[in-house]
């Protein structure tokens, strides 16, 4: 008799996941997501009362999680701590900076800071944390919340573009790299989303019409549409899965 194919565990539990820029917005839908799922998870950010807020939270819900004070732009300092507390089964990158504004008005300041947070720290982290999961023997999931600007152009945003191309492009040379040790990695890659730091952008008439009129579906995405994202990516659910990018785009780039 035939029997019915069951679908991939989503089940976290013995996993510990690195959630930089956890402390809010996307960052800590996602630690909610795999606290849910049974992960253990370390939230870490620049700011001390938010990413212990967030840890707070979790745990007041019944799941794990904690907090470590960290920046991902300084990369000796961010070795240190994964030295200290890895290696981690799950990394989802949150942390991020944008700096929107023409090009031609681009200082060289804010686009040293865009890139040394988005991507050479992005770069870095995943570097250091992959190599803790090779010396131990280790499967892993590594995860960079990229952007919908990973993949086309968007006014005022050279340098934030800029940097998610980047992430795109080492996340798939990384992935090939790794993947002999079972490493994956991935990026999401969202449209816009409701969030503290987009509500200047959506209070702008101009600027929410033309989000609007790029997204297929007619809305903006909610925090909660990028938790399942995550949550797949980091599970066995998604085990054959490396290289990519997962677009929760709304269809923006479907043409």
């Amino acid at each position: 008799m035939t029997q019915m194919h069951k679908t991939p565990s989503f089940d976290l539990t013995g996993k510990t996941a690195l959630i930089p820029g956890g402390g809010g917005g996307i960052g800590f839908g996602c630690a909610c997501a795999l606290a849910e799922a049974g992960a253990s998870v370390v939230i870490t950010g620049r700011t001390e009362s938010a990413i212990q807020e967030a840890a707070e939270t979790i745990n007041a819900a019944g799941y794990q999680a904690s907090s470590l004070v960290m920046d991902i732009a300084d990369i000796p300092a961010t070795k240190a701590i994964l030295d200290e507390h890895g290696p981690f089964d799950i990394i989802v990158n949150c942390a991020g900076i944008a700096r929107h504004k023409p090009a031609l008005d681009s200082q060289q300041d804010e686009v040293e800071m865009v890139v040394g947070i988005n991507l050479t720290g992005a770069y870095f982290l995943l570097v250091h944390a992959a190599q803790q999961l090779i010396d131990a023997g280790k499967e892993g999931s590594f995860i960079t919340m990229s952007s919908q600007m990973g993949h086309v152009g968007g006014i005022d945003r050279s340098v934030y573009c800029a940097t998610k191309f980047g992430v795109e492009g080492f996340t798939k040379a990384m992935a090939i790299e790794w993947g002999p040790h079972k490493i994956r990695v991935n990026t999401i890659a969202p449209t816009f989303v409701r969030t503290a730091l987009t509500a200047p952008t959506f209070a702008q008439p101009e600027r929410a019409k033309w989000i609007l009129d790029k997204i297929k579906l007619g809305e903006v995405a909610n925090i909660e549409d990028i938790m399942g994202a995550t949550l797949y990516l980091a599970s066995d659910a998604s085990r054959m899965v490396t290289g990519t990018s997962l677009l929760v785009d709304g269809g923006w780039t479907a043409d």
